[in-house]
């Protein structure tokens, strides 16, 4: 391990981390409790709200290997500190592995941590940082009047068949990510002949051509949970498969 990893996870890096997870994780039991009780206290059935808790954390198992997945491949490149702090409160494979690159090429260099140094790991963590605060700070101060409107407008559509604002902006987002992945991995393929990324977006597009058909058209609704995890692990492999077979191009 280099000096850059060894300092990326060292152990003060280790205690900083599991004390803002321990106060996260804490606020989590305490509303659990306070929601169980809430409801034995409007008279909902003991049985009936265990169950409920048992079911939701077993359909959360298996969604979260993505997250864990995330986490391990962030790891190499910023320690395995700061990448299980990153996806575990706020952040998510997408955005964190998407910036921490954009910063990394921002400084001439690759998102590796053998030619990366404690200056590049603080401009990472501070790109990564400021780009994603801002959804905390917009919430906090304009999420009540946006969902109050969009409120009205729900009323306004509740007997059209017209899609709300909120599903369209979701989808757009959506499709812009999407737009912008392909088009980064399309213009490395045609400047730089790397195959890997292409291939691998095919296939990750494929899988989830084929749960999507799995879900709506033979009614297998329990993939919902699972598509994603498993999608991400199948590419991950074709994409070790393809870096094999092609070297890395």
């Amino acid at each position: 391990m280099n000096n850059f990893l060894q300092i990326a996870n060292s152990g003060i890096l280790y205690l900083i981390v599991g004390v803002i997870l321990a106060f996260v994780v804490f606020f989590c039991v305490f509303f659990l409790v306070r929601s169980y009780r809430a409801g034995v206290k409007m008279g909902m059935d003991k049985k009936l709200l265990r169950r409920a808790i048992t079911s939701s954390a077993t359909f959360t198992a298996i969604p979260s290997i993505s997250i864990l997945l995330g986490v391990l491949a962030l790891a190499g490149s910023i320690g395995v500190p700061v990448a299980w702090l990153r996806l575990s409160v706020i952040g998510n494979l997408q955005y964190e592995a998407t910036v921490a690159a954009i910063a990394a090429q921002g400084m001439g260099k690759a998102l590796d941590a053998s030619i990366l140094n404690m200056s590049d790991l603080i401009t990472i963590l501070l790109t990564m940082t400021i780009g994603i605060i801002w959804s905390c700070v917009l919430t906090v101060f304009f999420l009540k009047k946006y969902t109050k409107k969009l409120a009205g407008q729900n009323k306004i559509k509740k007997n059209s068949n017209a899609p709300s604002f909120s599903s369209i902006a979701m989808i757009s987002m959506f499709i812009a990510l999407c737009a912008a992945f392909l088009g980064n991995y399309v213009a490395d393929f045609i400047v730089n002949g790397v195959k890997v990324p292409v291939l691998t977006a095919i296939v990750s597009a494929l899988i989830m051509s084929f749960f999507e058909y799995l879900i709506k058209k033979k009614g297998h609704k329990g993939l919902e949970s699972f598509s994603l995890a498993l999608a991400m692990i199948i590419a991950m492999c074709a994409a070790i498969v393809f870096s094999k077979i092609l070297g890395g191009m």
